[in-house]
């Protein structure tokens, strides 16, 4: 070993990886490459329309740089494409969190909050998205849903007809309101 070659196995000199190819794995069960290797490969992935191979890669890059506003809004991305709501919604509430001015987190944490069916808070978010960056229409259409579903709720459009998505029988044959064996 004092002839500075570093050696495994029985004193055979480690071999280097030929110039441009992916260094091995660090850990088990980590990929092959470095943080900034994830983060393009899962930024890649979920361009391609992969997002749960995506949400894998970044997961990687994010445990090893939980501070990096860009790995978890990518992150939160692929979560939500994934279908993983709440921690898409974490992700981009951290995100936001990190720099109140980011709108695209403030529009990330509005529509993970609305699929997760908390539309007060994705209300407060959106609306914080389009004051930020009026321009963006899909900001603008989100908050105009998210608004539609609350003023629905609270029965604003009146009440709901028979056949209507939603409606049941009200104890004592008033329509729309709560059937008593539901």
């Amino acid at each position: 070993m004092g002839d500075g070659q570093d050696r495994v196995d029985g004193g055979v000199p480690d071999e280097q990886p030929p110039a441009g190819s992916i260094p091995a794995q660090g850990r088990p069960g980590e990929p092959a490459g470095d943080v900034y290797d994830w983060f393009r490969r899962g930024a890649k992935l979920l361009a391609q329309g992969h997002p749960a191979a995506a949400e894998q890669l970044l997961a990687h890059a994010a445990a090893a740089e939980p501070h990096s506003r860009s790995i978890r809004e990518a992150l939160a991305r692929a979560q939500f494409d994934a279908g993983s709501y709440a921690a898409a919604l974490e992700n981009f509430r951290a995100v936001a969190l990190a720099d109140p001015a980011d709108d695209y987190a403030q529009f990330g944490w509005g529509v993970a909050a609305a699929r997760l069916g908390d539309f007060e808070t994705s209300a407060e978010h959106l609306a914080l998205a389009v004051a930020m960056r009026p321009g963006a229409d899909h900001y603008r259409e989100a908050l105009r849903q998210t608004r539609a579903t609350l003023a629905a709720r609270a029965g604003a459009y009146g009440p709901l007809l028979p056949g209507a998505p939603g409606y049941r029988e009200q104890i004592g044959g008033e329509p729309g309101g709560v059937n008593d064996d539901a």
